[in-house]
Order: structure tokens, then C-alpha cells, then sequence
């Protein structure tokens, strides 16, 4: 009885085996564009020992898929083209993906800053309007956390048309729009962004741990999954409190008060790696030229640990992906909240300072200055066209070897009679003034700590005097460094902004928060 139990449950299995169909994650689907001048992974599943071949343009490629069904073969480097292609996979079924284009692959991610859309934007309704782009080829993520069952596809792709652009990423697509215009070439934009997300959210679980700077986010999200059936009663009963009390004050002709606030604990994008887990992993090992980076906002209370963060989830995807030191751009936060009269010490200030530094300092990475463009009123500023404008610069200059000048970028420091010295690098045909006939924003300090307004000139091609007649003893520069500096004039003959900037390594509001 045993051995016809035996043989009919290996039939069954065999059968469920055979009948298994191979099949291609979201990421790889028709009207996708291809890297260019790089190998190109194609991979999927299949029943466990299922011979699958990939074959496209006049590559034929055979893998067998593991014990686990998985399989991949990497395409050799493809070379541009508008010309759509075909790629067949074929095992027990057969795949066929059209209208592919081979170009220029770019990731833009973050949080509410990169998510926002066109119609959001200064000027996106008629931008969107405008927005046919049959070579710009578009894959809009859905928002997904690693923890919880998929209820659909992850995303697909679609040519630029007014329609498809409608949910996609304002900076993203003039980005995309910029290097297509720029490249000549197809242009690929994976958009997978999060409004209220903070890094960890993005960094894979294991790199937080090992980091003892880090692994408090994750024992904190512990803390949240044990505390969430508490937490959503409560939540739920406030709620209903709330509606009562807003009726009440209705009735009575006054202005409801504002809604709770959702618990972090029912937050689920704000659990450490989830959104890694559901929305960057998934993209692995589609090949990519580069990723730009917007986000910062929600980590401001822990800036001093972002600059341990951010490095940490560029090198966690890096390395993950399987890909080298492919390019990051760091978008860096714009000015925002009201305008200070003296110098402050601003957590805000801050973070643009970890994002600052994480540019100089990990390999292959640009800073994206926004110094300029930003709302004191508004953290969701409405121009995005020339945040778009500014990552394509970047990647045209620093990826794709462009004869362009960028914003000015501070070098050094020296302390020389009663002053301190600056020198910048890319300072194109010098450093200039852009909004009067001074520059502003420049603050000193002597070894109390306390920083003043300073005076500042521009003595050489790339360097620049800063003194205050109340400081005899100088010891550190600020340059913009307020959340909301009022007029950050420094530039060069490119006209972007010198990056906000300190010279002191003094404690951050932040420091020990983790």
C-alpha cells in the first residue's frame, strides 16, 4: 500500500514539474529598454532541471535551471539602438517580449521628493501634456514591502506618453528627457520611490545589523511589530474619537481638528529593509547604467547616523546588484523652512552635510546642489524641472565625460592672519556672485563655537577671504548652512550653486541618536 502511495505521490510531483512554465520577473517584459556596452542578465524560473534558451538579436543562450527552478544566462553588451527588438525564452512554454529598445537604464528613487508627480509640479500640466516620448521608455514600481504578499505585478513598461508619465516621477522624467535629448540614445527609467520612507527602509537588513551604528533601526522595528496589535486598537479607537469630535465641532461652526497621526508602528514602509526587500530586490540583477538618489527628509532627526547610512545602502546595492561601483547621484535637500537672521545649528543643515559628504567620500557618487530651488513653505518644492535638469548634468559630466561645469565645490581650508582661506575645485572660469555684489551666507567662528556673520571676497580664480572684525581668532567657515539661507549667491560661470558646506567638525544636534 505504501509503495502505491509512493509512486502516485512522484507522479503528482512529476506532473506539477513538468507542467511548471518558465517565467520572467516584472522587471524583464516587453517595450523595456537594454543597457548598453555591458553584459545583460536575463533570468527567471522554471521547473527544477528544465533546459531554457534565451535568444536575442544573433545570441542563443542555454542554461538549465537549478534545484530551485532559477535560472540565468548574461546577454554579451548589446550596442544602442531605436530599432525594436524581440527576445524569446524558451523552455516547456515559450516567451516572446517585443518593442525592446537598447540605451541608456536609469534607477530614480527615494521618497516624497522623487515620487512627486508632473501635475504637482510648476508647470507639469502642460509639461505632461507635452510628454511624448516614444524612446523614453517608463517602469513605475508600485509601492510594495518585502513582509507582505505581492497582490500584483510589481510594475510595467510603457513608452512615454502623456498617459503613462501621469504616475510617474516629475525629476525622473526631466532627467530622462535631458539625457535623451543629450545621449541620442533610448533612455530606460525605473522610478521606485516612497513618500515619509527613510534609508533603512532601503538597505537590506543584514548590512544594518552588522553596523553597530545602524542596528538600532532594526531592533526598534521589533519593537513595532510587537507593540502593533496594541497599537492599531489604539489607533482605530482615536479615530472614531476623532470623528465624533470633528462632528461636534462642525456642529458648533468650528474647524475640525487634525486627523491622528498614523502610529510608525502601522507604518510599514518605515520597517527597516522592507521597501528593500519589496522594491529594490526585485530589480536585481536588471542592468542599470546608475541610480540617482532624492531622499533625506524623514532621517532628519538622525542626521549625524546618515552619514553612516547612506554610504552603507549605496554599498549594500552595489554590491548586491553584482555590478561594480555603478553611479549614484545624491540629490541633495534644498533649502526649506523659514528664513533665520543669525546662524543656526540646524539638524536639516545637517543632513545635506552627511549627503555632502558621502559625495566626497565613497567612490563613484555625485552630489545634485538644491540649495536654490527649494520653498521655505513647502519640503515638497514645486520645481522639479531643474532638479532634473541638474542630475542630468551631473551624469552627463561625471558618467558620460561631458565638457560641462558644475557648481563650485569647496577643497580646503586655511587659517592665515586673523582669516580663513578657501579654496574650490570646479570652478569652471572662476567663482562669482550670482545675486548682488557681496556674498552672503558665509558665517565664522572662533574657538567658542559661536558663529557670526562674515565678510567674504573673492581674492583668486578659485579661492575666497573670510573674516569677522568679532572674531580675532578665527578657527571655522559655514557656508549656507542654515536650514533656509536666504541668499546662497556663490556660483561659478555655470551659474549653479556651491554646495552648502562646513570647515568644523563640531557635534551635529544629532549626535548619539540612533
Amino acid at each position: 500500500m505504501k509503495s502505491i502511495l509512493s509512486l502516485i505521490l512522484m507522479t503528482l510531483f512529476s506532473a506539477v514539474a513538468f507542467r511548471a512554465e518558465v517565467a520572467l520577473p516584472d522587471i524583464l517584459a516587453s517595450s523595456m529598454v537594454l543597457q548598453q556596452n555591458q553584459k545583460v542578465p536575463v533570468w527567471g524560473t522554471a521547473a527544477p532541471g528544465e533546459t531554457v534558451t534565451v535568444a536575442f538579436q544573433k545570441q542563443k543562450l542555454t542554461v538549465v535551471a537549478d534545484g530551485q527552478g532559477r535560472w540565468r544566462v548574461d546577454l554579451k553588451p548589446l550596442k544602442a539602438t531605436f530599432e525594436p527588438q524581440t527576445l524569446t525564452i524558451e523552455g516547456q512554454n515559450k516567451l516572446v517580449l517585443t518593442d525592446i529598445l537598447i540605451g541608456e537604464v536609469w534607477l530614480v528613487a527615494g521618497q516624497s521628493n522623487m515620487q512627486r508627480l508632473l501635475r504637482e509640479t510648476a508647470d507639469g500640466d502642460a509639461a505632461q501634456k507635452a510628454a511624448d516620448h516614444p524612446n523614453i521608455r517608463l517602469f513605475n514600481a508600485g509601492r510594495e514591502v518585502g513582509f507582505k504578499k505581492r497582490t500584483g505585478r510589481l510594475g510595467t513598461w510603457a513608452a512615454c506618453t502623456p498617459a503613462s508619465v501621469a504616475e510617474f516621477s516629475a525629476a525622473g522624467y526631466y532627467f530622462g528627457v535631458e539625457l535623451e535629448q543629450a545621449l541620442k540614445t533610448p533612455v530606460g527609467l525605473i522610478n521606485t520611490s516612497w513618500g515619509g520612507s527613510q534609508a533603512e527602509a532601503w538597505t537590506p537588513v543584514e548590512y544594518l545589523t552588522a553596523n553597530p551604528d545602524l542596528k538600532a533601526t532594526v531592533e526598534r522595528t521589533k519593537i513595532w511589530e510587537e507593540e502593533r496589535p496594541r497599537v492599531k486598537v489604539e489607533y482605530a479607537a482615536a479615530i472614531e474619537k476623532w470623528k465624533i469630535d470633528s462632528e461636534k465641532q462642525k456642529a458648533a461652526g468650528v474647524r475640525p481638528s487634525p486627523s491622528p497621526g498614523v502610529p510608525d508602528a502601522l507604518r510599514d514602509y518605515r520597517i527597516a529593509a522592507s521597501i528593500y526587500d519589496g522594491m529594490i530586490a526585485p530589480l536585481m540583477p536588471f542592468a542599470i547604467k546608475g541610480a540617482a538618489w532624492y531622499q533625506g527628509e524623514s532621517n532628519e532627526a538622525r542626521a549625524e547616523q546618515y552619514n553612516v547610512l547612506l554610504p552603507t545602502m549605496i554599498r549594500a546595492w552595489r554590491e548586491k546588484w553584482g555590478a561594480g561601483n555603478f553611479p549614484f547621484g545624491i540629490v541633495q535637500l534644498p533649502n526649506y523652512r523659514a528664513v533665520k537672521p543669525e546662524p543656526e545649528d540646524a539638524p536639516w543643515s545637517f543632513i545635506r552635510e552627511a549627503q555632502r559628504r558621502t559625495a566626497e567620500t565613497v567612490p563613484a557618487t555625485g552630489l545634485i546642489v538644491t540649495i536654490d530651488i527649494g520653498e521655505a513653505g513647502d519640503i515638497h518644492p514645486k520645481n522639479k524641472l531643474d532638479v532634473g535638469r541638474r542630475m542630468a548634468a551631473w551624469a552627463l559630466r561625471d558618467v558620460y565625460g561631458r565638457k560641462l561645469t558644475l557648481g563650485p565645490r569647496f577643497k580646503k581650508a586655511e587659517i592665515k592672519n586673523g582669516k580663513i582661506v578657501l579654496t574650490f575645485d570646479d570652478v569652471g572660469a572662476g567663482l562669482r556672485i550670482k545675486n548682488g555684489d557681496r556674498l552672503a551666507e558665509f558665517a565664522i567662528a572662533g574657538a567658542d563655537k559661536k558663529f557670526v556673520w562674515a565678510d567674504a571676497r573673492i581674492v583668486g580664480r578659485n579661492r575666497i577671504e573670510v573674516s569677522a572684525a568679532s572674531v580675532a581668532a578665527p578657527v571655522a567657515v559655514r557656508y549656507a548652512f542654515n536650514s533656509n539661507p536666504k541668499n546662497p549667491n556663490l556660483t561659478n560661470d555655470s551659474g549653479l550653486p556651491a554646495s552648502p558646506f562646513r570647515t568644523d567638525d563640531f557635534p551635529d544636534p544629532t549626535a548619539g541618536k540612533r
